[in-house]
Order: C-alpha cells, then structure tokens, then sequence
C-alpha cells in the first residue's frame, strides 16, 4: 500500500511538472531570436586524418603497422588478405593509401592486389612489403613503394607522409 501511494504521487508530480517545464522551454524559445542561415554547411575535411589499408596475415605484423599507421597519424583498416581488401575498397571511398604484404593466402598475392587496386583506384598510393622478396623482381604498379621486412618504422612513417601528406 505504501508503494502504490508513491507511485501515485510520482505520477501526480511528473503531470504537474511537465506542462510547466514545456511551457517555460516555449517561452524561452519565443524570447531567444536565432538567425536562419540558408547557405550550405560546408565540411571542412582538412582536419579527418587520412585512412590507410594494411593487408597482411600475420597478426603481429599487422599489428605492428597499425601502430605505425596510428603514429603518424592516421586511420588504421585492417584486412587479413586480398579478397577482404577488396570488399573493403569496394565499401568505402576514404581509403588514401594500401600497404601490402606480398606473401599471403586468397586468391591474389601482395602484388597481384597492388595491381588489381591500382586498375580500379589508381587515386591509392600503395606501398607493397616482404621479408622474402627484394625489390628489382617485383613488378609493382606505377607510384607504388617497395620496402623489405622488418620494417623500420621511421622510414614507413616518411614514406607515407610522402605519398598521402601529413596527418
């Protein structure tokens, strides 16, 4: 008995007190004069930090150059091999730079997909790397990057700033 007065009372006090916060939210709004601005709001992406595609397999790797990709200051994607890749760029349209592992498993290796991606989004810098491969015997897309495993991280950071500008 003594909850169902509580109740009653609460519900009591909410019908009292919400015509009286309505009205003064009415009156509030008839005092306050806001300006409509009919031009278009215009987005200023200057400031989105650029987004960069890591396709590798290996999860410390891929680890690994997301915290480079995080230290120079840009959006991090991840993907596990080619096929995801591809979903991927075929979803989004913010992607700036790809960096590739050659060696992985799909149905595309590393250079294949810098190939297929540079076909279909030649605006994407792609920088293609391999612990078991050096650079004069892969064919890689026009613009792109070669760099070999391990990673040092300062030369991966200058090297992306260089393709898609600071972050």
């Amino acid at each position: 008995m003594i909850g169902s007065g509580i109740q009653e009372k609460s519900a009591l006090t909410w019908i009292i007190w919400a015509p009286r916060c309505l009205s003064q939210i009415d009156r509030l709004s008839e005092s306050i004069a806001v300006p409509v601005d009919t031009r278009p709001m215009v987005l200023d992406l200057s400031c989105v930090p650029a987004v960069v595609l890591i396709v590798e397999d290996e999860m410390m790797l891929r680890m690994r150059a997301v915290d480079m990709v995080e230290d120079a200051g840009y959006t991090p994607i991840e993907a596990l091999d080619a096929d995801e890749a591809v979903a991927i760029l075929e979803s989004r349209s913010d992607i700036a730079l790809m960096c590739t592992d050659i060696q992985m498993p799909g149905s595309m290796d590393g250079v294949g997909l810098a190939h297929a991606v540079h076909a279909r989004w030649p605006s994407i810098k792609i920088i293609v790397v391999s612990g078991q491969l050096n650079a004069p015997r892969i064919d890689l897309p026009p613009g792109s990057r070669f760099f070999g495993k391990p990673l040092e991280a300062g030369q991966i950071i200058a090297q992306m700033r260089n393709m898609i500008g600071q972050a």
